[in-house]
């Protein structure tokens, strides 16, 4: 995803004077600082970090140059809501690679840049790259039109492709775009049809890192549509004047436009909007549907990457010959690979973009005249899509396979079917309906969804897990409405039917609270679009794959609930059955990585234990926490929980819980309202959750019942780690869980973890507070560079006496420094506060030592064993921190 920081006042005043607020740039820091980047492949990189400061913001940013002399074309890459420019090294270092001048930056509020999120504000994010524009015109590698005006192209997903239609529109220097599953109108994503999309524009704020993160204009609209579950007219203006539409007759660039099918944040809908105004300005445009998108499935990458490459080069370089693809393609799931489990793909292709309305086929539908009810509170609610639960295995590939899931309450929902179809049916684009509709209530609100349906006891699939929703204002006296329903790529076999549902309710979504009663009936047949330009390049799959049978779905209900693919394990082993977790021989290297991210990996944890797991950036942290929770695989080696081996969708892992940072809360609901809507969704039974056990344990007492927009931040980490801990897992996983808290709502946080593990549970916590976790952990595990460094209780770390710190009485150059780390049994040296921190060897003694710095002429004053872990840590690791 992804979002900025603006200025929230009226309208948009007019491109010149916004943009001329963010022109100067003053580097910071890090001028001329330039590292090179290895690679197996020529030509080598050479990137510079600079703080650039604009409009009294910092902008941290990464600069990329191939060696070489002679100007090339500019790239800028933006990156993804809650990331940084460290998401986009690998494509930026790619680029340069292929003779481009790349810039990368973190947007505002994330990273390490300062500033609050804007959600691409033109006098914030979008101020910001004309300023990055102005200084790549001021560098010696960039090629130039003119003076000042780079040749510059930019990229990004998400939240960054959004910026790069914004950037087209206000800057007439941008030369080529490649935005990937973006926004076109952020209002109309975020209240599609009038409806507040309640779980994912959540999941948008609590990933910025909380309301308080963002502009307050912002933050105040987010309250105020979340309290009313209704979006009003002020909340659409201001994000619609943050949103490319807002300049949709000034982009007049050559625009690759990528965007996700598995994806009810920004939906096909909206690359549609931006094609057709693209388009109508005289601009070139190519879309690309992907199998991915914000619900999980597969974001090609490579391809995809490979195909902006290709577009930059026509369109930036001048290199005519150059083979962008087809002006249209999307990407078609057939089957399962009986190897690994994973989808396969296969494209299709269009020498034009059809839209979403091309070849559109009358479906007839029965049903009659239905009555729906709109519950109480909109409780419960029917699913589709669930925001966060996505990756791989996402319930849009499940869809895609034919085992998707979804729930719809009975009484809650009218349905029309057609007939068997008589032939097979490829629906591309945006299916229409139009219905009368009338309510006891003065609105009605309904969620439309169109299904695949199998014959006999096949259990029906929703494509890609979408519905649209749909507000009907003054529906008391009755009303016509067309609907557009959601945009898929879907074929559906010979002798299925459609089903078309009307719903009152969805997870998703904010329903009206109070009870209603909506009747509806038909006004026409189903408008079914089929793209007949559309032609798949490869044979179809064998029927065989297409029908798996019923005990697939099966296990396809088993990977909606874990949100992992099972695979076949090993047996458990019954020696290790009271062991939380066993890990041997660990390793794992990413597909183009030049090494190694985990190494040889192995150390044990016990039942009761507070693990604490060390290490710089990069050691290696993370990817064991992934392939500890069963997201990734390991290239070699286990790991065994309770004797089980983990693999993705293993049973065991229902007793492991897990707490990321920045937990998606509704801010009008209670603590505990919350915690129950989350345990609902996992669609496990209430009994198990526990809940007034984990309460107990994370010790929020009476704000429980208070709205969690009154939280402080403490109460909000504390409310998330409760979360976690539904269903009391016996092994609890936290990364980071004291972000952002002072320190007594970090030591209230200590004693939430110290608590959980004293009843025999055990805790691996990763953290980079080193006193804290010294205060909190029995026992550590220090890696480096994806290896083991020391495991151990932390009492014999700390008190490791091979390390000692040496007071002197002056700074000690580096080059002295470099001497006594020379030394016969040192180990290593690093300058401390107060001196030096000296690791002795097997052979070394402390008299040597001492005989040696006097011999250097070093000025020692004291010499002892130190006591802080964060001595021993940077001893352990050699200051690669």
């Amino acid at each position: 995803m992804d979002l900025r920081r603006p200025r929230w006042r009226g309208l948009l005043r007019g491109p010149r004077r916004l943009l001329a607020a963010g022109a100067a740039v003053v580097v910071l820091a890090g001028a001329g600082t330039w590292t090179a980047v290895a690679s197996d492949d020529p030509p080598r990189v050479h990137r510079t970090d600079q703080v650039l400061a604009v409009d009294g913001v910092r902008l941290d940013t990464s600069y990329f140059t191939s060696a070489g002399t002679g100007r090339r074309p500019a790239v800028l890459l933006g990156h993804g809501f809650g990331g940084s420019k460290d998401d986009v090294r690998q494509q930026a270092e790619h680029l340069a690679r292929d003779g481009y001048a790349v810039l990368t930056w973190s947007a505002r509020g994330f990273g390490r840049s300062t500033g609050r999120i804007g959600l691409n504000d033109p006098q914030g994010e979008v101020a910001d790259v004309r300023a990055l524009t102005d200084w790549l015109a001021r560098q010696p590698q960039v090629r130039l039109d003119k003076p000042g005006d780079p040749r510059v192209g930019i990229a990004g997903a998400s939240y960054g492709g959004a910026i790069a239609l914004l950037a087209a529109g206000y800057d007439q220097r941008i030369d080529a775009i490649a935005p990937a599953i973006t926004y076109w109108n952020l209002a109309d994503a975020l209240f599609p049809g009038g409806v507040f999309k309640k779980l994912w524009t959540g999941v948008f704020f609590s990933t910025g890192g909380g309301c308080a993160r963002f502009e307050p204009a912002l933050c105040r609209m987010y309250q105020r549509v979340a309290e009313s579950g209704r979006p009003d007219a002020q909340a659409r203006q201001l994000l619609t004047e943050r949103s490319p539409s807002a300049v949709a007759g000034r982009i007049k660039v050559p625009t690759l436009l990528v965007q996700g099918q598995s994806d009810s944040l920004f939906p096909l809908g909206q690359a549609d909007a931006a094609a057709r105004a693209i388009r109508a300005n005289g601009a070139p445009v190519d879309v690309d549907w992907i199998a991915g998108g914000h619900d999980g499935g597969n974001l090609e990458t490579a391809r995809v990457e490979s195909r902006v490459t290709a577009w930059f080069d026509r369109y930036l370089k001048g290199d005519k010959g150059t083979d962008t693809g087809p002006a249209f393609r999307v990407t078609r799931t057939g089957g399962v690979d009986s190897t690994d489990g994973t989808a396969q793909l296969r494209g299709a292709s269009a020498t034009a973009y059809p839209g979403l309305r091309a070849g559109t086929r009358e479906v007839p539908l029965t049903g009659g005249t239905q009555r729906v009810d709109n519950p109480a509170g909109a409780s419960p609610p029917a699913v589709s899509a669930l925001p966060g639960l996505g990756g791989g295995t996402g319930l849009a590939q499940l869809s895609s396979l034919g085992l998707g899931v979804s729930l719809d309450f009975p009484g809650q929902y009218a349905a029309y079917e057609s007939a068997p179809l008589p032939r097979d049916l490829t629906v591309t684009g945006t299916p229409t309906v139009t219905i009368h509709v009338s309510s006891t209530s003065d609105d009605a609100v309904l969620f439309g969804k169109v299904y695949d349906v199998g014959p006999g006891t096949a259990r029906p699939v929703l494509p890609a897990q979408l519905v649209a929703p749909v507000r009907i204002e003054g529906a008391r006296a009755g009303k016509d409405v067309t609907l557009t329903l959601p945009a898929i790529d879907h074929e559906v076999r010979r002798g299925h039917r459609l089903r078309l549902v009307l719903a009152s309710t969805d997870l998703g979504y904010a329903s009206p609270a109070a009870p209603a009663t909506y009747t509806v009936s038909l006004r026409g047949d189903l408008g079914v679009p089929t793209a007949p330009g559309v032609t798949t390049a490869a044979a179809p799959l064998p029927s065989w794959v297409w029908w798996l049978p019923l005990t697939g779905a099966v296990v396809a209900l088993a990977l909606l609930l874990t949100a992992r693919r099972r695979t076949a394990a090993p047996a458990p082993d019954p020696a290790l059955a009271d062991v939380p977790l066993q890990i041997t021989g660990l390793s794992k290297k990413y597909a183009g990585g030049d090494r190694y991210s985990v190494r040889e990996l192995s150390f044990r944890v016990e039942r009761g234990q507070v693990l604490g797991l060390l290490g710089p950036n990069g050691a290696g942290k993370t990817t064991t926490l992934r392939m500890l929770m069963g997201l990734i695989r390991p290239d070699g080696g286990e790991i065994r929980v309770f004797g089980h081996a983990i693999r993705p969708g293993a049973p065991v892992l229902s007793r492991v819980g897990a707490f990321v940072e920045g937990a998606g809360f509704l801010p009008h609901l209670s603590g505990r309202e919350n915690l129950e809507l989350y345990w609902r969704a996992t669609g496990r039974p209430p009994e198990d959750a526990h809940l007034d056990e984990a309460l107990a344990i994370a010790g929020l007492g009476d704000a429980l019942a208070r709205a969690v927009r009154t939280y402080s931040q403490g109460m909000r980490q504390r409310l998330a780690i409760a979360q976690a801990m539904l269903g009391l897992p016996d092994l609890l996983i936290l990364d980071e869980p004291t972000n952002g808290l002072d320190p007594p709502q970090i030591r209230e946080m200590r004693e939430v973890m110290i608590r959980y593990a004293a009843a025999g549970r055990t805790v691996i916590v990763s953290s980079h507070l080193l006193a804290e976790v010294e205060q909190t952990c029995t026992h550590l595990v220090v890696m480096d560079r994806g290896m083991l460094v020391q495991a151990g209780a932390t009492a014999e770390i700390v008190g490791s006496g091979d390390t000692l710190l040496v007071g002197t009485a002056a700074p000690v150059r580096d080059v002295v420094v470099e001497k006594v780390a020379a030394l016969p049994g040192v180990a290593s040296a690093l300058r401390a506060d107060d001196g030096l921190l000296v690791r002795l060897g097997p052979d070394g003694t402390p008299q040597d030592l001492v005989a040696e710095l006097v011999r250097l002429d070093v000025p020692v004053t004291s010499v002892g064993a130190h006591r802080r872990l964060e001595d021993a840590f940077l001893t352990l690791i050699g200051g690669s921190a």
